[in-house]
């Protein structure tokens, strides 16, 4: 999981539980997902990165930065 990609579908901040989907074997799987930073929030449709996994379904993020910029 870490180092993936994914679009946020729940709003990630502080005190919530957010939501990103991430491309897991061949397909689009939901996880439940928090800021890396605990003072960021992450809005629907934001491009974010894998920073770190708890399993089973868990991972937190950080905002995605291209690297074309």
């Amino acid at each position: 999981m870490i180092g993936s990609r994914g679009r946020v579908t729940g709003t990630i901040g502080p005190g919530l539980i957010g939501e990103v989907l991430l491309n897991v074997r061949g397909g689009t799987e939901a996880f439940y997902a928090y800021p890396a930073d605990p003072e960021e929030t992450f809005t629907s449709g934001t491009q974010v990165l894998v920073v770190d996994f708890e399993p089973p379904r868990t991972v937190y993020v950080e905002r995605w930065r291209s690297l074309s910029r």
